[in-house]
């Protein structure tokens, strides 16, 4: 697969049947799918599809079948090019299409880790690789498709016209949507890689200081009313009415003459009460406030990393390549160049006797640059 940012997609269909899944596969092919991104797989116990696999093709070695098996599914259909597999941990199956390459591991040479490892390779996400490997076991079919971003809703629907089961209604029981779509972009470290390449990630970590608010001590300032007796004493004056007749025997005067008529007199009896006038005057203020102070703390921490040690071996001078990009992947020589270590290095190269620095400076180099021009 050629190592490109473009995107990506394989769409991956279970169906109940061969015949369901070559009949979509002939009209994915009628879309404008080419033969060489559509792969099927199925198991094969108790040869359930033996009628299917060509007679030229079961006398034929595992990565033979699987590079025939590509080559007839993009000329005559994929039934008349299946082929029969025998797959380590899950048993035997027949496929077409590059999914049968990637299960024998027929380009590369060597085993792809089995079925999952097989499906995973085709782009299928590995928890979805593991249920698909149950509905094999059970007598499903896989049908996936390689397509671009523009063609994953047509390879879909075409899917879903001939009866596609999604991962997704395995999972739930639902049946909204039926080809499963997986979208891959990035570089070969992200998807499939090239036939013999395999990809060493180098992982590091990067330690990010953040901030958060921590609670330490509250204030709750409440208002209430308290009620304390008070005692005031005050003179209240108070006036009674009294009557009194008193005997008397004088002459009458003038005044008594003038008083001798009809007449009145009233009078009204007055007292006082206490009357009580209370003034709320502030005696005192609370104050509640946040005095805002800042201060610097060091954070210390690990980070790690992974270094790949590359060596070059079978040629003269392998000693220096392998001394130089190890001595690269010292975390002491990490942020230096050639020209400030080499001195250091050549110290120690003599100290364990591997011989004239001279000779053997330009593979020590070489390993050197070969792992840090790769930083």
């Amino acid at each position: 697969m050629t190592n490109t940012k473009t995107a990506n997609r394989t769409v991956v269909g279970l169906f109940d049947s061969m015949e369901d899944a070559n009949r979509a596969a002939d009209q994915l092919r009628t879309a404008g799918i080419d033969s060489s991104n559509i792969s099927v797989v199925a198991g094969n116990e108790s040869n359930r599809y033996a009628d299917y696999v060509t007679s030229e093709d079961k006398t034929k070695d595992a990565a033979s079948r699987a590079g025939t098996g590509a080559a007839i599914g993009g000329g005559l259909g994929l039934v008349a090019g299946l082929v029969a597999l025998a797959i380590p941990g899950f048993g035997p199956v027949i496929a077409a299409g590059p999914i049968a390459a990637a299960l024998t591991g027929a380009a590369a040479g060597a085993a792809t880790g089995g079925l999952i490892g097989g499906l995973t390779s085709a782009g299928v996400s590995e928890s979805d690789a593991r249920l698909y490997e149950r509905r094999l076991q059970e007598g499903g079919v896989l049908l996936t498709v390689r397509t671009n971003s523009d063609m994953s809703d047509e390879v879909s629907d075409i899917m879903d016209n001939n009866g596609a089961r999604d991962v997704d209604e395995e999972k739930t029981g639902s049946s909204t949507v039926t080809g499963r779509d997986y979208t891959h972009t990035g570089t070969t470290t992200d998807r499939v890689m090239n036939q013999g390449e395999k990809a060493i990630p180098v992982v590091e970590e990067r330690v990010d200081v953040g901030k958060r608010n921590v609670g330490r001590r509250a204030v709750r300032v409440y208002g209430q009313v308290e009620e304390t007796p008070v005692e005031r004493e005050i003179e209240l004056r108070e006036e009674t009415i009294h009557v009194e007749r008193r005997p008397a025997d004088r002459p009458a005067t003038e005044a008594d003459f003038g008083a001798f008529r009809e007449g009145s007199i009233e009078l009204t009896e007055m007292r006082e009460e206490p009357v009580v006038r209370k003034e709320a005057r502030v005696v005192e203020e609370v104050v509640v406030g946040k005095d805002v102070n800042t201060r610097r703390e060091t954070v210390r921490d690990t980070e790690r990393r992974t270094d790949v040690r590359v060596e070059e071996t079978g040629a003269k001078g392998d000693a220096g390549y392998t001394f130089g990009s190890t001595w690269a992947n010292d975390p002491r020589y990490r942020d230096r160049d050639w020209s400030s270590v080499e001195p250091e290095l050549r110290r120690d190269w003599e100290t364990r006797g591997h011989g004239a620095w001279e000779d053997f400076k330009d593979s020590v180099q070489r390993g050197w640059d070969k792992v840090r021009g790769r930083r």
